[in-house]
């Protein structure tokens, strides 16, 4: 209840005058008004340290304490953002309690509808690191290591809680864990750094391979593409739609996945900032400021209505160690993806406060952009951070900088806002509508709430839109892949499709929904279809024929070899085509080899040959790609050393290696360590016995090191871990080891079969 201090003075003055009858029906109606008051007071940032492009402005949409260190977030359909909170990542120098259960995911509401955040619910609690979330099929999909989760959403609270995967981010760190959970055009869902993907299909989740995708961060462009990236490589993507190249398990494609759009790594920081390697040559300029990006994260495409037309489909990327957002602007060609620094050395947002941490970028539903600021000081994990930057953190007191969060809009100066559409409350043929809207995440949240409905009286709607000339090709998109969802689309849809759409788009992907209706009674009409689509002579067209004939090779052989020998050998030098062509031959390479016969041994046919017999020998060999025999994340190998080190080592050199007197000496600046990998190898393989000198100190201590050598808990693997993880905490000159060099150490023992000496040891380069 809110204090109304003014109206308790003057009722005790004038107190004898209220009547009995008065009295009672004056306080009843204040307790009323008192009561359903809303506390509307909004914490004022300051953003005077923050700098924009010119016709762009930054707003604070919410802040602490509503919110505390926030790495993602996604909007419901009433528009409200839900904020997952990591607040147990790096809380410290030393990075302790990050097990703690105080993660949340948090409803920010905006009750005065001024455009900032002024209450806050929380949702879900007592979380350990949590790192995404996506509103799907009514309720809401989360990740909390190593589980993936589902509840439906009842009155804002969680029901009904299902468990999705329980291998989702299993092992390593948060700066390399699954994450993303984007909601695609295809109707499944996406991740950063995992090679699966999911859907929720007749009650049932189902997880299935896809490409292994970037590291922090994943984003769509209309089309369908995706695009991520890693920490030094600021934008990376895939040229073709996702899953449309990787259906033959035995060849692995190279030039159309995973592609890095731009060689420019360069970022223009404002100030000096603090980076992890900055002692090395080349990661700082003579004014200490950061030449190339090295926490990159959170990409996005903006696909809003409110920035000018050249900036759609522009790609944003946070560079949180610098303190700026980029942007990038994209040339898109049939089988490939490049991008170009947008204004030569001048970020889209660049800040001097080093608080300022972008983490993720968003698309909202009012068309603008959204900046995810986690606001914490430090943001090197622990498993990766150098003494040097360890150091430079605790010089600029950036452990102080915690308990913050932000999340920031950018608008354009002359857009205007329209009026909030809540698309839980759209009719069936308002959300049908919706699909031509020119905001995607309007488009894409209509197509979700359209496939949950699942109306039966949508499906006309659906297929005027296909049929229209009018309508736009991304529209069009949207209707075939929610007719798809609700199991609606049919051969003879998509077949019209086929003869009458002009826009090679659209054409793209109803070739490929067309190949889950392959059977032999509809051969003839697909070698008809290919032939008239060949006609068109449309390189993007061709790349997808090529690609989606896989389930038609054995019912059409006969017909088909012919017709995709023309149409491969259209680009008889591309390896792009000839790789999405090997994903329809899945099964049938010998077959289309033995079609080729002496022609394959033409020069016009080397790289189909090429790939050809790879595939074909990876087959008899069973060597799959590696999406299909992979079950769970893949772990950093540095994590795992760190997480060796923590549980064995650290017990007498210190979690920071900086030694224990009278029990172990420091690891930090310890030649040991520094100097040659093979040194440091024996000793943890067979221990060490004193005295030794470490950094010109000379420890003489009575108890010698064991080896681990004889302990079959720690294999080969293990010792290269540890060894990987020390080289990254106390670099120096050491050069990696291979793990063949560590298993052959193990027969290089002691002279005295008790531990290494230093007199041996330095023997060891």
């Amino acid at each position: 209840m809110e204090n109304n201090s003014n109206f308790s003075t003057y009722f005790n003055k004038t107190s004898k005058a209220f009547n009995l009858e008065y009295f009672l029906l004056f306080t009843l109606l204040f307790s009323i008004t008192a009561c359903t008051s809303k506390n509307y007071e909004e914490p004022k940032i300051a953003l005077d340290q923050y700098y924009i492009e010119k016709g762009f402005a930054l707003h604070v949409a919410a802040s602490e304490p509503f919110i505390e260190a926030p790495v993602t977030m996604d909007f419901d359909n009433k528009g409200r953002m839900w904020v997952v909170e990591m607040k147990g990542y790096m809380q410290n120098l030393a990075g302790t309690g990050d097990h703690i259960p105080n993660g949340t995911i948090t409803i920010l509401e905006d009750l005065d509808q001024d455009g900032v955040a002024d209450h806050s619910k929380i949702f879900m609690d007592s979380l350990v690191l949590p790192r995404a979330i996506a509103h799907v099929y009514g309720g809401l999909l989360y990740a909390e290591p190593p589980n993936l989760w589902f509840v439906d959403i009842q009155n804002d609270k969680p029901v009904n809680k299902v468990l999705v995967d329980s291998l989702y981010s299993d092992g390593g760190n948060v700066e390399h864990q699954p994450n993303g959970l984007m909601m695609h055009l295809d109707n499944w869902i996406y991740n950063a750094k995992s090679n699966f993907r999911y859907q929720l299909k007749n009650n049932q989740w189902i997880k299935a391979p896809t490409t292994f995708r970037g590291q922090w961060g994943i984003t769509k462009d209309n089309f369908g593409r995706l695009y991520y990236n890693t920490n030094s490589r600021q934008l990376l993507g895939d040229y073709v739609l996702p899953n449309t190249v990787v259906k033959n398990e035995f060849y692995k494609p190279k030039s159309l996945l995973n592609k890095i759009l731009t060689e420019n790594q360069r970022v223009y920081p404002l100030h000096p900032t603090a980076v992890n390697r900055g002692y090395q040559k080349g990661v700082l300029d003579a004014d200490s400021l950061l030449i190339n990006v090295t926490s990159a994260c959170g990409p996005l495409i903006y696909r809003g209505d409110k920035f000018p037309e050249d900036y759609l489909e522009n790609a944003f990327i946070c560079a949180p160690e610098a303190n700026v957002v980029k942007r990038n602007v994209l040339n898109v060609e049939a089988d490939k993806v490049t991008a170009e620094q947008a204004i030569p050395n001048k970020e889209f947002i660049s800040s001097t406060d080093e608080g300022f941490r972008p983490v993720n970028l968003f698309n909202g539903p009012d068309g603008n952009m959204y900046v995810v600021d986690m606001h914490r000081g430090i943001i090197q994990d622990k498993a990766f951070l150098t003494p040097y930057l360890q150091k430079l953190y605790a010089k600029k007191q950036l452990d102080t900088i915690i308990g913050m969060g932000r999340i920031l809009k950018v608008t354009h100066t002359s857009s205007k806002q329209d009026a909030f559409i809540n698309v839980e409350e759209q009719s069936v043929s308002k959300l049908v509508d919706l699909l031509k809207h020119k905001n995607g995440w309007i488009r894409d949240r209509a197509q979700q709430v359209l496939i949950q409905k699942n109306e039966p009286k949508s499906i006309p709607l659906l297929k005027k839109i296909l049929h229209d000339e009018t309508s736009s090709a991304v529209s069009k998109l949207h209707a075939l892949y929610i007719l798809d969802g609700i199991n609606t689309l049919s051969y003879e849809v998509l077949e019209k499709v086929l003869y009458s759409e002009q826009s090679a788009n659209v054409i793209s992907h109803a070739i490929l929904l067309m190949e889950q209706f392959s059977s032999q009674d509809r051969t003839m009409s697909i070698a008809k279809i290919v032939k008239h689509l060949a006609l068109k002579n449309n390189p993007t067209i061709d790349l997808y024929v090529l690609s989606a004939l896989g389930d038609w090779m054995a019912f059409s052989k006969d017909l088909l070899f012919p017709l995709v020998q023309q149409l491969s050998l259209r680009y008889k030098d591309q390896i792009s085509y000839q790789e999405a062509f090997i994903t329809s031959l899945r099964g049938h390479e010998e077959s289309y080899k033995a079609f080729l016969g002496e022609t394959l041994k033409a020069t016009e046919h080397n790289v189909i040959a090429k790939i050809l017999n790879t595939t074909i020998s990876n087959k008899a060999k069973n060597k799959q790609n590696k999406i299909f025999t992979t079950k769970k994340a893949q772990v950093d190998n540095r994590i795992a050393g760190y997480n060796i080190f923590r549980n064995l080592c650290a017990t007498c050199h210190g979690v920071e290696g900086e030694g224990i007197e009278s029990l172990a000496p420091p690891l930090q600046n310890s030649e040991y360590v520094t100097e040659s990998s093979e040194r440091l190898a024996l000793v943890i393989l067979h221990g060490l016995s004193g005295p030794i000198h470490v950094n010109g100190d000379l420890y003489e201590l009575n108890i010698a090191m064991p080896g681990l050598a004889n302990n079959p808990e720690f294999t080969d693997k293990d010792i290269h871990s540890i060894i990987q993880y020390l080289r990254n905490a106390f670099p120096g000159k050491s050069k990696n080891i291979s793990i063949d060099k560590i298993k052959s150490l193990r027969e290089q023992k002691p002279i005295d079969g008790l531990g290494f000496t230093e007199e041996e040891l330095l023997k060891v380069k």
